[in-house]
C-alpha cells in the first residue's frame, strides 16, 4: 500500500487509516459528523496527497489536452483552471478532472509560446489516465508525471482564507473560484494556491512539494487552532462532496457512464472542436438520452448504497443507486443514481430497493443544499 508524506502524522493524530485506491488514507481522526460541521460552519484539513498530478507542455500541449478532454481549453487564460472529463469514443468516461493553465516559466520549460497545463486525477486512474493520455499523444506533447513529487492539501470552509492569509504574502481575497497563483505559504516558495475544492464550503487546495508538507500541514494546524479547524479525513469529504452533488468516479461517472447522462453537458463542448468521443456525444444527443443521473431524499433514517435498486412507484426497477449517505446537514439520507428518462423529473415518488425492504423516496433537485 502506498502512503503519502503525511501518513505517520495521521497516525500519531489517531486517525483511523484504510485503503483508499491503493494508498493508505484517513477515513476519520474523531467523528465523521464533527469533521463534516467543522468544514460546513468553520474550516478543515484534509491530506489528498494520493491524487495524481501531470505536466503537459511543449508546442502539441494545447492540442493535446484539448483533444482528450471534453471542456474547452481555449477558454482557460494563464492561473484558471477547469472542471472537465475524458471520454471515450463510445461515451464513458477515463476519468474527471481539474485542467489548470499554467503560467509561463522558462526556468520550468513553459514559454510564453506554447500553454502549459498541470491536469490533476484520481488516485486510482493515475496510470491509466497516463496510459490514455500518452496514447493519444500524436502532437508531440511533453508530459511529466509530479504524481509522486507532489503533496496536495486542501484547506476547505467559510473560515479558510482568515486562517492561511498570515501565512502567505498572497492577497487571497484577490483569487477567483476557479484561479489559482503560485506564490509563497507558510515559508515555502513556489505554492500552487487553487481557489478549488470537493466540499462546496469554499477555500483552498494547496499544491506543494512532498518535503514541505509536513511544516505546511503543522502550520495551517496551527494557525486554525483558535478558528477551529481539525484534521478530516475522507469519510467527511464524502459526505459533503455529496451534499453538493459532486460526482465521484467510480461510483457516479465511469467507463460506462457518458458526461450527457451525469449531467455534465456543462463541461462538455460540443462546439468547441473535436476531441474524443465527440461524434458519440453527439449522436446520443440528437437521438434522446435513456437514463438521468439524479438526486434522491429518502423516508425513514437509513441511507442508500451504492448497487441499490431505484424502483418506481409501482415496484419495476428504473435505475440503480451509485452514491447515498445520511446528510448530517440535513439529517436525512440522500443519494445519486441512474433512472429512466421519464422518471428523472423533481417530485417524481421513486422507491429504494434496500434488499428485505423497500423505502419511499423523492427526486430532487441538486445540490441538496
Amino acid at each position: 500500500m502506498q502512503s503519502t508524506p503525511l501518513t505517520e502524522i495521521h497516525r500519531a493524530l489517531g486517525a483511523k487509516l484504510v485503503d483508499f485506491a491503493g494508498f493508505e488514507m484517513p477515513l476519520t481522526y474523531t467523528s465523521l459528523k464533527e469533521e463534516h460541521f467543522a468544514v460546513r460552519e468553520k474550516a478543515g484539513i484534509f491530506d489528498v496527497s494520493h491524487m495524481g498530478e501531470f505536466i503537459i507542455r511543449g508546442a502539441g500541449a494545447r492540442d493535446l489536452v484539448q483533444y482528450v478532454t471534453s471542456n474547452d481549453v481555449d477558454k482557460l487564460v494563464e492561473g484558471q483552471a477547469q472542471y472537465s472529463c475524458m471520454p471515450r469514443p463510445q461515451g464513458g468516461i477515463v476519468d474527471d478532472l481539474l485542467v489548470y493553465r499554467l503560467p509561463a516559466n522558462p526556468a520550468m520549460g513553459m514559454s510564453n509560446e506554447h500553454p502549459a497545463y498541470m491536469l490533476v486525477v484520481n488516485a486510482g486512474n493515475i496510470k491509466k489516465d497516463w496510459d490514455w493520455i500518452s496514447e493519444h499523444n500524436s502532437f508531440g506533447a511533453e508530459m511529466i508525471d509530479i504524481s509522486n513529487q507532489t503533496a496536495l492539501l486542501a484547506v476547505q470552509g467559510p473560515l479558510a482564507t482568515e486562517i492561511l492569509q498570515p501565512l502567505t504574502d498572497t492577497n487571497l481575497e484577490d483569487i477567483s473560484y476557479y484561479h489559482f497563483v503560485r506564490g509563497s505559504l507558510a515559508g515555502h516558495d513556489n505554492v500552487i494556491i487553487s481557489a478549488t475544492g470537493y466540499t462546496g464550503a469554499g477555500g483552498f487546495e494547496l499544491y506543494i512539494s512532498n518535503d514541505a508538507a509536513e511544516s505546511v500541514w503543522e502550520a495551517i494546524l496551527k494557525a486554525g487552532k483558535e478558528a477551529g479547524l481539525i484534521p478530516c479525513g475522507l469519510g467527511s469529504r464524502d459526505t459533503l462532496r455529496l451534499e453538493k452533488g459532486f460526482c465521484l468516479y467510480g461510483n457516479d461517472i465511469n467507463d460506462t457512464t457518458t458526461p450527457l447522462e451525469a449531467g455534465l453537458g456543462w463541461i462538455t463542448k460540443l462546439k468547441a472542436g473535436d476531441f474524443v468521443g465527440r461524434d458519440h456525444l453527439i449522436a446520443q444527443k440528437e437521438a434522446g438520452l435513456e437514463r438521468r443521473l439524479v438526486g434522491f431524499k429518502v423516508a425513514g433514517r437509513r441511507a442508500p448504497r451504492n448497487g441499490h435498486g431505484i424502483l418506481d412507484a409501482d415496484g419495476n426497477k428504473i435505475g440503480e443507486v451509485t452514491s447515498g449517505t445520511h446528510s448530517p446537514s440535513l439529517d436525512y439520507p440522500v443519494g445519486l443514481g441512474y433512472v429512466a428518462l421519464g422518471q428523472h423529473t423533481p417530485g417524481t415518488k421513486i422507491q429504494i430497493d434496500l434488499g428485505r425492504k423497500s423505502v419511499e423516496a423523492e427526486v430532487v433537485k441538486i445540490p441538496f443544499l
